[in-house]
């Protein structure tokens, strides 16, 4: 017995899970056992690849099953390590996630660039005609060679090397950005020293900033976080200007170059590795390396999109800055944009933003819309289970039974924020459905909703109810998912598709027959008022040139950042940057990329790289789907069926084009998006 094997002795990552579920046993997970079961997994998994290359035959049941059957103890800890990663990090833990990043690289590229394996697959790969393969096996295959293209399987032996010695680099940096920027959103969070400095919020939200201040001994004092993207929630509603700007201020400073965990170093650092990895490839920069294999396929066809929509957003944004500018004697700044559009709403949409939090409270919102809209469209229902032990105290666990009562999956909703999550809002995988294994799928959605005082209710904004929705797409994606491996399974799309699922379900938000269920006032249970949803609807385009501008500059740098080549130097960050949104007329001080460069977490630590852009590509197909939806009757199980059946549950298993295509009898076109957001 090995060393590695030798200390998995009473490891709970050891052996599949008997809970329900195979939900993993949390109860009994220590730090401790992370390394020894990463560990163990690398070695167990090299040698069953061995065992494999070994066959003297090449069969697709000996090669390609086979290596999906591979790996199950490394998987089944790096699914736990990572989502606790995300949502519930440590000094301690970052310190293993430093030691795990190069050696899982590594561990990869002892796969996917092995020689002898590729030999197999690619055989296979060439003879698909005479394998007799349904199809879902042909596109496994499929999925298979392509990713051992990408990988480099098929590069010489020194340019295999190299590219093992600089992925190991690119995966330390990755880790050390997220490291630092979620340190540095910590030291930049504003403190707030008397209560009258927060006029215009309400008593739960001074009541959560005065919490969050004594969670870190700041008694007396009132804590503002900083949030992950340009801007906080807050500025629409704080009336005390200088703070605003001291918000806005310290948003933009994450990551800056002045700062103790300044992350410029590593966009440098990265971007000219990935550039000299896309050259190993034959291609030019990291971004068409990057996009090859997505259903851009290419930046130029990224580019005519976004060209098409950059000119008109700017020229909305300005408009909207005009409005703005009738309120007030003050220049308008971004930390002014907030404030005075919600004045504009009312003023124009008779519509109070921060007076509909009254309207969605987390509970409400959570089972009487969200899991609402599930149960008419698909049949799926929702249980809370108190008993089943997750990875966090707030962490929540909801069984969810198709309509015949048979089981479909575990629910795990952790909402709110807390100084060991990083920002934004995201969806994990603890079990991949499949049913090679016969597993059933465990997913997770993570927000960071400001937790309220014990024993108030959690009121959440019209924004954050919008997010509850989205994420919990993805988590449709992952539950519906009905294949037969786990590549394949669940939101195992292209990164320019995955955010489409999740982007349909928003329409439900607004839908009557949802709304009426959901939006209550949380006191006197009186439903949202009528007038606001016809104001609602009727200001569907406004302040689009904002979101949109913010949305695509950043998009627009992820780009720039990945075009460079590898002989490119760049020197300075904040210059790039500039003349980056410069040549695509999107540098405007009022409205800030969704995310500067120093802080861009998705394309420098969340495998976004080159693929920021698929939000607003996949909204195409978004747009398009809900004009189906409205066209077929809406909200019904008829509608559902065929979404779930032609899409959802398909995961990966097919073309995701193709898969569009069955669902929708056509391809996707691009008026829809363009209507919905004014242009």
């Amino acid at each position: 017995m090995t060393l590695a094997k030798e200390a998995m002795a009473n490891n709970p990552f050891a052996t599949r899970s008997t809970l329900e579920y195979e939900i993993p046993p949390f109860a009994l997970i220590k730090e401790e056992h992370y390394l020894p079961a990463f560990y163990a997994g690398c070695e167990e998994q090299l040698a069953e690849i061995k065992a494999i290359t070994d066959q003297p035959t090449v069969t697709f049941e000996n090669t390609i099953v086979a290596m999906e059957k591979s790996g199950q103890l490394l998987s089944r800890a790096l699914l736990v390590f990572y989502n606790k990663s995300s949502s519930d990090t440590s000094p301690s833990h970052d310190a293993i996630e430093e030691e795990i990043a190069p050696k899982l690289s590594a561990h990869r590229d002892a796969i996917s660039l092995n020689p002898a394996l590729f030999a197999r697959i690619k055989s296979l790969y060439e003879t698909t005609a005479t394998l007799n393969l349904n199809e879902e096996d042909a596109w496994l295959l499929h999925k298979y060679y392509n990713d051992f293209i990408h990988a480099g399987a098929h590069l010489s032996d020194d340019k295999r090397k190299t590219l093992t010695a600089l992925n190991e680099e690119i995966s330390k940096l990755d880790a050390e950005f997220g490291k630092r920027l979620l340190t540095d959103m910590k030291d930049l969070a504003v403190v707030v020293d008397t209560v009258e400095e927060l006029d215009g919020l309400t008593e739960n939200q001074i009541a959560s900033c005065k919490a969050g201040a004594e969670a870190r001994g700041l008694t007396g004092k009132y804590l503002i976080n900083t949030m992950n993207f340009s801007g906080n929630p807050l500025l629409s509603s704080l009336t005390n200007r200088a703070l605003r700007q001291r918000i806005m201020e310290a948003s933009l400073q994450k990551g800056d170059r002045n700062n103790p965990n300044n992350t410029q170093e590593i966009i440098l650092k990265v971007t000219k590795l990935r550039a000299q990895r896309a050259a190993l490839f034959g291609f030019k920069n990291h971004a068409e390396y990057q996009t090859s294999n997505q259903t851009a396929k290419n930046p130029t066809n990224i580019h005519a999109m976004l060209t098409k929509i950059a000119k008109s957003a700017r020229a909305n944004a300005e408009k909207e800055a005009a409005a703005l500018q009738t309120k007030t004697t003050e220049p308008i700044q971004s930390w002014d944009w907030a404030f005075y559009t919600e004045q504009i709403r009312k003023d124009k949409y008779n519509l109070d933003v921060a007076a509909m939090r009254e309207y969605f409270e987390l509970e409400t919102v959570l089972h009487q819309g969200v899991f609402f809209a599930a149960t008419k469209l698909f049949g799926i229902t929702f249980k809370e289970r108190p008993d089943i032990t997750t990875y966090h105290p707030e962490a929540r666990a909801f069984e969810v039974f198709n309509e015949d009562g048979s089981k479909l999956g575990l629910f795990i909703g952790d909402f709110y924020t807390r100084d060991s999550k990083r920002g934004g809002a995201w969806m994990n995988n603890l079990v991949d459905q499949n049913h090679l294994f016969g597993q059933l799928p465990v997913v997770c959605n993570n927000l960071n909703i400001p937790k309220p005082p014990a024993g108030e209710p959690t009121l959440i904004t019209l924004d954050e109810t919008t997010t509850l929705f989205h994420e919990f797409g993805h988590a449709l994606h992952g539950l519906l998912s009905n294949v037969k491996y786990p590549r394949t399974s669940g939101t195992s799309v292209e990164r320019d598709f995955v955010e489409f699922p999740s982007q349909v379900n928003e329409m439900w938000i607004l839908w009557p027959e949802v709304l009426d269920n959901y939006a209550k006032h949380y006191i006197t249970e009186e439903k949202f008022p009528e007038e606001w949803t016809k104001s609602l609807q009727a200001s569907e385009t406004f302040n689009q040139g904002h979101a949109t501008a913010s949305y695509l500059a950043a998009a627009i740098l992820d780009l720039a950042w990945h075009e460079l080549t590898a002989d490119q130097d760049i020197k300075d960050v904040t210059t790039f940057e500039t003349q980056a949104l410069n040549n695509y007329g999107l540098n405007y001080a009022p409205v800030p990329t969704r995310y500067r460069s120093t802080y861009f977490s998705h394309i420098f630590a969340g495998g976004y790289s080159a693929g920021y852009y698929g939000y607003i590509w996949s909204e195409v197909l978004d747009a398009d789907t809900v004009e189906w939806f409205k066209e077929s009757g809406g909200l019904t199980r008829k509608n559902g069926d065929h979404f779930r059946t032609q899409l959802l549950s398909r995961g990966g298993s097919i073309d995701s084009m193709q898969m569009f295509r069955n669902f929708r009898g056509r391809d996707a076109v691009t008026e829809p998006l363009l209507k919905r957001r004014g242009m």
